[in-house]
């Protein structure tokens, strides 16, 4: 394998359907992806989409939106890291360092913007409404339509919202093939039926309609197929993503519930000294009283060393990654995993089981489940599977536009019309969603 070769097919600046658009130096392609991003109404609804604690009254506590700066922040780091090894290794001249920052980075400001309402309590209502209304089994779909939406995920809805949905006249927000292949970190189908092997194939990262999409970036990446026309390699930068993804939440979810009083500061304060290990400067600490200062910094020291253990692992496995042979959790693998476990362990007994948390997530089961029934059974009777009542035909003219098909009526087609409901609902913020659902039952009356 010619790894120079590779890296450069890698870190193509070719937009899917715009052609090759490598930018200026003062603002690079990739630096145009992020900006891109953060300039989308999609982007900004993050700020009101569950990140732990849903529709949380403290203006501390962190949503989805700040989650993903964050997270673009450390990916910053992360891909400027491995990059400035990687250009001296194998005599890169046509990008810098910053570029492989400024790839990742981009990816991980978009990794949730495919998120539906209430976290991933929502995708679970999503797929559970599904699975149990019936209304797959009114139509003949295919396999591979059926597991689109009996096995929704967000990471697949993100990649639409990028590629299609959001700017649809353009369609989609054009980005480089570099950021879009590294912000799937599933590149697989979801009417495959098992597992693949490997932290890539845990999940899917596109829906039937959106293959195409996505083998266009492959092809302009050099991806390899691991099944033909279903599922690929992953983008190396990919590996980069989770590490800032899982980084994040893992560290910063810790903060949060320590914050709140879900998590003892001590027992927080100890998991976090453990990952910081030796950067800890114990004088320093010491000379600080309050607990949220001393979190504070033992986060930063935390992320600092986890970030350098990802680097490390990468570059050790640079070329298994590249041909596919390793496909793991660089942190998994790393010297920290143990600590990390201990983390994901508390987080799991006490963080993501919180009562407030719960209590909101089990309400969105019934707000998610009641919108999809509501406005599904609406553009069923306006698609002329049965008269239309007087309601639906109110409820046809809330649904905004591009929902619908180009004549302003519901798409004809069956799997098309589902998946424009789900993209309607998923792209709810949590309080819309709420409001939404109160509205229409005549819990709240518009005005009052």
């Amino acid at each position: 394998m010619n790894l120079r070769a590779h890296w450069e097919d890698l870190l193509s600046t070719e937009r899917p359907g715009a052609g090759d658009v490598p930018g200026k130096p003062e603002r690079t392609a990739f630096q145009q992806d992020y900006d891109r991003i953060v300039f989308t109404s999609a982007f900004r609804r993050l700020k009101d989409k569950t990140q732990v604690f849903p529709l949380s009254r403290s203006d501390y506590v962190r949503t989805r939106l700040t989650h993903s700066l964050e997270t673009s922040c450390v990916g910053r780091s992360l891909g400027t890291m491995v990059g400035r090894e990687i250009i001296d290794r194998h005599g890169l001249t046509r990008v810098e360092a910053a570029d492989f920052g400024a790839i990742v980075a981009a990816a991980c400001l978009a990794h949730d913007i495919g998120n539906p309402p209430f976290g991933h309590a929502g995708e679970d209502a999503i797929r559970e409404w599904f699975k149990s209304s019936g209304i797959l089994d009114a139509y003949d779909f295919t396999p591979a339509e059926r597991a689109d939406f009996e096995r929704f995920d967000g990471n697949a809805q993100g990649f639409r919202i990028l590629t299609r949905l959001q700017s649809p006249a353009n369609p989609g927000l054009q980005l480089t093939s570099a950021v879009l292949a590294t912000f799937t970190k599933y590149p697989r189908a979801s009417s495959i039926e098992r597992n693949l092997p490997g932290s890539s194939g845990k999940k899917f990262g596109f829906f039937q309609e959106d293959i195409p999409a996505f083998k266009r970036v492959a092809q302009a990446t050099g991806l390899e197929e691991r099944l033909p026309e279903q599922a690929w390699s992953r983008h190396p930068l990919a590996f980069l993503l989770e590490v800032a993804d899982d980084t994040c939440y893992l560290i910063v979810d810790l903060e949060d519930a320590s914050r709140l009083g879900f998590v003892r500061h001590e027992d927080a304060e100890t998991l976090l000294a453990d990952l910081a290990g030796n950067d800890l400067n114990a004088n320093k600490l010491a000379r600080m009283s309050e607990p949220k200062e001393r979190i504070e910094y033992l986060r930063a020291k935390a992320i600092g060393r986890l970030l350098e253990n990802a680097v490390i692992v990468f570059l050790e496995n640079e070329k298994a990654i590249l041909s596919g042979e390793f496909d793991n959790d660089l942190l998994d693998v790393s010297p920290l995993a143990a600590s990390l476990q201990a983390v994901r362990k508390l987080a799991a007994e006490q963080i993501y089981v919180a009562r407030p948390a719960l209590e909101i997530e089990t309400a969105g089961f019934e707000v998610l489940g009641w919108l999809l029934s509501l406005f599904t059974a609406a553009v069923e009777a306006g698609a002329g599977r049965r008269p239309v009542t007087t309601r639906e035909r109110m409820l046809l003219k809330l649904l905004p536009a591009q929902f619908l098909s180009p004549g302003g009526v519901p798409d004809p087609n069956p799997y098309l019309r589902l998946i424009r409901i789900t993209d309607f609902v998923t792209g709810m913020t949590d309080s819309y969603a709420v409001g939404l659902y109160r509205k229409l039952k005549g819990i709240d009356l518009p005005g009052e």
